[in-house]
């Protein structure tokens, strides 16, 4: 019970930093950054294929 409050605590904490503006930008830098890392992520739904 202890491990579900601490990790729902985490989580909403998670949330609140994602809202914010400057942290979005660094999410979808970072997110760009992975794709062009991989391949540039062409393939719908970010799945590749083996």
């Amino acid at each position: 019970m202890i491990r579900k409050l601490l990790a729902s605590g985490v989580a909403a904490k998670v949330v609140q930093e994602a809202r914010k503006p400057q942290n979005q930008a660094k999410i979808k830098k970072a997110i760009a950054d992975f794709r062009a890392k991989r391949g540039g992520g062409s393939r719908p739904g970010g799945t590749p294929r083996y």
